[in-house]
């Protein structure tokens, strides 16, 4: 079916992903949720996507929780029939959405185009780049609407800003500009708003002109996940592994072969042929 709430589309090797309820400033509504997760799913699965970039339609990224519902919109969460719990917990909307771009194959740029609040700057988290328009501003908004962090933002926040400035910006719940995202590191870059998308294509395009799919999705899950590694000997025995069988590959063979030969590289292994594992285990599927 097609999308109601996203726009998805595929060029040169990129998948563009736009929140696009312009009307709402994108507000995040379980349908949004649904597509979204759904446009992953179709991101993962088409070899010839090589990143992803996500952005809002109209003047915002994501305004957060859409809250026409009014003051009973959190009460109203786990209301749903189709929704999945934990231990008879209702999972968090967001969460599922974030869990799925941290399990993505392919890497995704955050291209912050407008207000992020709420789960609207919370769901860029497990991006892997965030840029921003200098006109965009972010907010962790939680604790003044009576609620907590989501989308498992309590452990991937802490881990980019550290945890003196996830606490800053949690406690206090204020809106903030793009200059201090970048001074806070929430975002790597910060450009004028016409030059936003460019930029994000064009680091978009460095990654797919110039690199092993199957590399980036393997150094990707290494990444992440190393971020809960007990010890870097752990993160070890993963490199090792994935070493051992990368190594084996024709991708390996021509990025060494295509090097010495003043080439360019010409890799043809596909990621949705390869066993990329996901470490460690995810027990929720998304």
């Amino acid at each position: 079916m097609p999308f109601t709430q996203i726009e998805y589309g595929v060029a040169d090797g990129i998948a563009t992903l736009t929140l696009n309820r312009p009307e709402r400033l994108n507000a995040f509504t379980l349908t949004m949720r649904r597509e979204l997760i759904e446009a992953f799913d179709l991101a993962d699965t088409d070899d010839a996507v090589r990143a992803v970039v996500v952005t809002g339609a109209g003047r915002a990224f994501c305004a957060g929780a859409d809250l026409a519902g009014g003051g009973d919109t959190f009460t109203r969460a786990g209301d749903h029939e189709d929704q999945e719990n934990i231990d008879g917990v209702p999972r968090d909307g967001g969460g599922t959405v974030a869990l799925r771009i941290a399990a993505s194959l392919k890497p995704v740029i955050g291209a912050v185009n407008g207000p992020a609040v709420g789960v609207g700057v919370t769901m860029t988290l497990p991006m892997d780049v965030r840029i921003a328009a200098d006109t965009a501003k972010f907010g962790f908004v939680f604790a003044r609407r009576g609620i907590v962090t989501e989308a498992a933002s309590s452990w991937f926040l802490p881990r980019i800003v550290g945890i003196s400035q996830a606490m800053e910006w949690a406690a206090t719940g204020r809106v903030f500009s793009a200059a201090e995202a970048l001074e806070g590191r929430l975002v790597s870059k910060v450009h004028p708003a016409g030059e936003l998308l460019p930029a994000a294509y064009a680091l978009a395009r460095e990654i797919a002109d110039n690199t092993s799919g199957v590399s980036v999705a393997a150094i990707r899950r290494l990444m992440w996940s190393g971020l809960s590694a007990i010890s870097p000997w752990e993160a070890h025995a993963a490199d090792s592994r994935l070493m051992l069988d990368l190594g084996r590959g024709a991708d390996a063979i021509e990025g060494v072969t295509s090097f010495l030969e003043k080439r360019p590289a010409r890799f043809t292994m596909k990621v949705s042929e390869v066993d990329v594992p996901f470490w460690p285990e995810n027990p929720y599927g998304v």
